[in-house]
Formats: C-alpha cells, sequence, structure tokens
C-alpha cells in the first residue's frame, strides 16, 4: 500500500509540471475556441487531480487503520502469551509445591522418592541426562548400597566413607528395604554424605508353595530390579558399583574399580568386574600378588559394577528370584567374562541372611582381604583385554608341567614355575577341589573363578591351574 502512494503522489506531481509547462510555453491565443479547448483540459485535470488526492486520502487512512489494528493485534497476543506464562509458573509451583507435600508424607528422606515401577519394566530413562563424567573427564561411578535389617550397615557406610577418595567421583548411595526401623535410624545418621532412597514396594510377594521358605530371594531380587532401575534410569548414572550391607572393603577399593573402568567401557567381552575371588582364602592366595587380577567366565557378585548400558540389556528380563544364578545362565552371560583380582577386595560378615550361612563357615569366613593399596590407575591393565589375555593364559596353563595332588602335597615337584592338574570329568573336577579346600560347585556348568574352564589358585608357593583337557570346547550346563 505505501508503494502504491508513493506512485500516485509522484504521478500527480508530473501532471502539474506538465500542465505548468504547457501554459508557460504555449503562445498567447486569441481565440475563443482555442481558450475554451484549454479551459476544459484545466478542468478535467484539476478534476483528475482532486480524484487522485482523495484517493490518497483514502489510502493514507487505510494505512492508518491497518497500523492500528495491528498494534491491537500485537497487545492482544502480548497479553495473551503473559498470561500463559503467569498460568505456567502457577503450575509450575503447584506440580513443585505437590511434589514437595509428598515428599513430605513419604517421610524425612535426603533423595526424593520416585513412584513405584515394576522391576520388569522395559522403559528406560530416553529423557534422563546422564551422570557420566567429571569436568576433568574422570567417570563418576556411583556406590549403590543395598540395606533391609542389619543395623551393622554402618560398618560397611563407614569403610566406604573413609576410604572414599573423592564424594563427586564416588556418590554413595543407599537403598532401604524391609522397613526396619532401626536400620533406617542407622542410615539417617549419616545425612548427606550418602543418598538415600527407598523401595516403595513393601507389599507381601507371591511365592510358589515349594519355595515359601526362600521368600527372601524373591524379595531381593524385587529390591534388585527396582533399585538398579532408579539409579540408571531415574538418576541418571552411567556406572554403578553393587554393595551389600555386609561387607567390608579393602583400601584400594575404589582405586581398583577407578582401574578397571577403561577395560569395562572398552572390551565387549567383558560384562563386569568384581572385588571378590570366590576362593580368595588365605593359604590359596599369592599375598605378594595383590595387582594381579585375572578374566574369569564365573560371575562372582559381592562387590561388582556394571554400567548402564548392561543393565538396559537385563532389566526387561529380570527374574523373580535368585538373581545371581540367573545372570549366571548362558543367555544372560552371552560368553562374556568379569575381571576378579588374586586376593579380594571386599569380604562379607554377614554369617546370618537369607542364605542361612550357606558357604559361611567352610568357606566365606576364611577369605583374605587386601590390606597392601595398590596403584590400579598406573598401571598397564591392557593385558586383561581378550585378545592379550587369551593368547597368553592357554600358553601358560598348557605349557605348564603336569602333576598330582599327592606331589603337589608332599612336595615332590621339582620343575620350577606354574603347575596344571588335569580334569575330565565333574566328579574328578569335584574331588580335586576338595582336596585343595576349592569351592566345588558349578553354576550353569562353570566352576567358580573358571575361565574356559580352568580354575587357577595358589598352593604352597607355586601357581596351581585345575585344568580341563587342550581341546576343551565349551561349558556343559549339566554339570551343575
Amino acid at each position: 500500500m505505501r508503494n502504491r502512494l508513493v506512485t500516485v503522489i509522484f504521478g500527480s506531481l508530473v501532471l502539474w509540471g506538465l500542465i505548468t509547462y504547457f501554459l508557460i510555453s504555449d503562445q498567447p491565443v486569441n481565440d475563443e475556441r482555442n481558450t475554451a479547448r484549454v479551459s476544459n483540459q484545466i478542468s478535467k485535470l484539476e478534476k483528475r487531480v482532486k480524484e487522485e488526492i482523495a484517493l490518497n486520502q483514502e489510502l493514507l487512512q487505510d494505512i492508518t487503520e491497518d497500523k492500528q489494528n495491528r498494534r491491537k493485534v500485537d497487545t492482544v497476543n502480548a497479553n495473551a502469551d503473559k498470561k500463559q506464562r503467569k498460568a505456567n509458573h502457577v503450575d509450575k509451583n503447584k506440580i513443585l509445591l505437590e511434589k514437595k507435600e509428598k515428599d513430605i508424607d513419604n517421610g524425612d528422606r535426603n533423595v526424593q522418592q520416585s513412584e513405584t515401577e515394576p522391576a520388569h519394566s522395559s522403559e528406560t530413562s530416553h529423557n534422563v541426562p546422564t551422570k557420566g563424567k567429571l569436568p576433568n573427564g574422570s567417570p563418576i561411578i556411583a556406590i549403590l548400597v543395598f540395606s533391609c535389617n542389619r543395623v551393622t550397615v554402618q560398618r560397611c557406610l563407614d569403610q566406604l566413607i573413609r576410604y572414599r577418595p573423592n564424594v563427586e567421583q564416588f556418590p554413595i548411595v543407599v537403598s532401604e528395604d524391609c522397613q526396619h526401623r532401626q536400620t533406617a535410624e542407622v542410615i539417617g545418621r549419616y545425612g548427606n554424605q550418602i543418598i538415600r532412597i527407598q523401595q516403595p514396594d513393601q507389599s507381601d510377594i507371591e511365592v510358589p508353595p515349594k519355595e515359601k521358605k526362600f521368600k527372601g530371594y524373591f524379595k531381593i531380587a524385587r529390591h534388585y530390579g527396582w533399585a538398579l532401575n532408579h539409579m540408571f534410569f531415574q538418576l541418571g548414572y552411567d556406572t554403578v558399583i553393587i554393595v551389600e550391607d555386609d561387607l567390608d572393603i579393602a583400601p584400594d577399593f575404589f582405586e581398583y574399580f577407578l582401574g578397571t573402568y577403561p577395560l569395562l567401557v572398552s572390551d565387549n567381552s567383558l560384562w563386569c568386574v568384581s572385588a571378590w575371588n570366590d576362593n580368595g582364602k588365605a593359604g590359596l592366595v599369592d599375598e605378594n600378588a595383590a595387582d594381579v587380577l585375572y578374566r574369569t567366565d564365573f560371575f562372582p557378585g559381592l562387590g561388582w559394577m556394571l554400567t548402564r548400558q548392561l543393565w538396559t540389556e537385563l532389566s526387561p528380563k529380570w527374574p523373580k528370584s535368585y538373581w545371581d544364578d540367573w545372570i549366571r545362565q548362558p543367555e544372560q552371560r552371552r560368553n562374556r567374562a568379569c575381571i576378579r583380582p588374586e586376593i579380594s577386595r571386599t569380604r562379607t560378615f554377614g554369617k546370618t541372611g537369607v542364605s542361612n550361612g550357606m558357604f559361611y563357615e567352610r568357606h566365606l569366613k576364611y577369605i583374605k582381604l587386601n590390606t597392601q593399596f595398590v596403584h590400579f590407575t598406573r598401571m598397564n591393565l591392557t593385558y586383561l583385554l581378550k585378545d592379550n589375555y587369551d593368547i597368553n593364559f592357554v600358553n601358560e596353563v598348557y605349557q605348564s608341567t603336569v602333576v598330582s595332588f599327592s606331589e603337589l602335597k608332599t612336595g615332590k615337584v621339582v620343575a620350577p614355575g606354574a603347575v596344571r592338574i588335569p580334569y575330565y570329568s565333574r566328579q574328578a573336577y569335584k574331588n580335586t577341589a576338595k582336596q585343595f579346600g576349592l569351592m566345588d560347585d558349578f553354576r550353569s556348568g562353570v566352576p567358580r573363578t573358571g575361565y574356559r574352564g580352568v580354575v587357577t589358585f595358589y598352593y604352597k608357593g607355586r601357581r596351581v591351574h585345575l585344568a580341563p583337557s587342550a581341546n576343551w570346547n565349551g561349558y556343559d550346563i549339566t554339570w551343575s
């Protein structure tokens, strides 16, 4: 519209210019006819100019009204936006208030409690920010402590806090189950040194009639499923170390996991790092080899590290009970291994529990806890990567001298270095394991600490490999 107005005004000026030029340049004419003609032309021109001026005024009025209407629309939109922002602000404050009231109703807790979610939920936190790295690039590794009805959780928490090198790098999250008042009071004393979460589903749990006495295992599986979902999918951690409330830890517990973390995230053939050696009793470990680590096909547990990626895989099919034996099944393990130490970085003091002390008196209470601090983060641990480890391990095992238990026991072995004791059947393995005091059971066909069927330990100053034949072709699940 503005371009049209400018054009009209410019045209009017041109017409006036032509008229003026015509009047000045034309010679005087005495003829009345010419005079009348000129007057008639001037009248027509004046009429056209007036029409153009009237049209310009209308256009100008239209432009003015259009501007006013636009201002009104902008004002209305602005007011609407302002009202919407106020409404959003009110809604947000309402949500925060409701959430705060809900937290108060849940009790005096340090961490907000999420809504109940089933342990089998396959939903992942697609929009939850992950807590993976510190500003300097170091990994954030959360410690998840499972607690129920042991007030001795204090012993575990005291050690974790004492040995923790960095609060930001190793946040401690205590997950409470069982609604045990005395245990909750103990945990509450730690204030902001820890983060507290509570398993919300305290309902009775359905158990098959034949397994009623094992109800505790069902509750533990439910607690594990909920807590790990919360850690990875609600709190957003990328890496978690699981600790149970009856574990002592070694002074280099955190250093051990920090040093092995790069292996876990870079080698797809690994799926966990464990602080535990199932056969780590005094007399079966080399106390001068605190820095030695191994690969194992047997899932050790009892202080172990996993990633968000693994939990995303396991959570949709998490079992209702016996989670540790379930995780050892071939369908879950998928030929992956864990890292484990020569000397354990954890030791259990929980004789009483859902297992009723099974294995405790014969094995668990004799596990040696490491006392020598090893700087794993300064070591080159690439020998544990599968491509490096398998070649060296197989060569060491099957090039070692074959001996019998009696020869070792009586000290009749002359050859230096590691030795090998063969086994060719399930019963042969169990007989030999019992002679040395090893744990002799199998889980999904895998012996404890076994790697490629080989169980490695230390006996009377010598490395011993209890090994199947060199043409071993996998575990036999019927051996369990």
